[in-house]
């Protein structure tokens, strides 16, 4: 039996956040449970858009990637960078290109080390190609419905 989670979590069902404009080219983004995120235009400290694309691909992955080394052994080191290209295309519009992920991972010498050294790599590749709902929405190209509605 398939439950649905509403608000969050791994299971099947649901998302949603609300945006508002707080300022001309800020905004604040709001999920069910009460988390805020800023984000704006480019123009000061907050996260635009793009970036928080970047942290989603990244955020995501790295959740799979904790679950599943952390299980072996605590990591010493664990950092996560996403990155590409912003380009824009007569055809296609903006978007990003050459999106990549990679994982700086260390784990103390021992045992427990040595495991979660040994499933790390193959903990990456099922984040990418099963678990990441993030990286696989973007892989599979999904489409956005945009509508508009006068309030």
């Amino acid at each position: 039996m398939t439950t649905t989670e509403p608000t969050g979590g791994t299971g099947q069902g649901p998302r949603s956040v609300e945006l508002v404009r707080t300022d001309l080219g800020h905004y604040t983004a709001r999920n069910e449970r009460g988390g805020v995120i800023s984000m704006g235009s480019g123009e000061g400290e907050d996260f635009t858009p793009v970036e928080l694309l970047l942290a989603a691909l990244a955020g995501c992955s790295a959740v799979d990637v904790d679950h599943i080394t952390s299980r072996r052994a605590e990591p010493e080191v664990f950092e996560v960078v996403a990155s590409g290209e912003k380009v824009r295309s007569d055809a296609d519009g903006n978007h990003m290109s050459d999106l990549e992920v990679t994982f700086r991972l260390r784990f103390a010498d021992g045992e427990d080390g040595d495991r979660a050294r040994e499933v790390f790599p193959r903990a990456v590749a099922q984040s990418r190609d099963r678990l990441c709902t993030v990286s696989r929405t973007v892989q599979l190209g999904t489409p956005v419905q945009m509508t508009a509605e006068d309030v």
